[in-house]
């Protein structure tokens, strides 16, 4: 008889230089349940787009609320929560919505 053993989960964190961007679809930063960020549409460059980097920064102003990064995209989407300083845990993860 054989036994398979899963493998510890691996916590996924995201890189404190991601975009915070999906291009099609829609993607934001949540303090609680209010949108802080969203991403902007006909941007005129990369630095009108924020990073984790970004949203970590806001959040250390006001660390005291549940911090979220949504990333929903038509072939696949991602929530990251954020657990302690500098560490955006993905929570959520699906196919997208097309």
């Amino acid at each position: 008889m054989r036994v398979f053993v899963c493998p510890p989960k691996v916590e996924q964190v995201a890189p404190m230089n991601m975009m915070i961007a999906v291009g099609f679809g829609m993607a934001t930063v949540q303090k609680d349940d209010e949108v802080v960020y969203s991403e902007p549409q006909g941007a005129e460059g990369w630095d009108d787009f924020w990073t984790t980097q970004t949203a970590e920064n806001e959040a250390r102003k006001d660390p005291n609320h549940e911090w979220i990064i949504d990333l929903q995209g038509p072939l696949s989407g991602r929530t990251y929560k954020r657990i302690g300083e500098d560490n955006w845990v993905l929570i959520d993860q699906n196919r997208g919505f097309a």
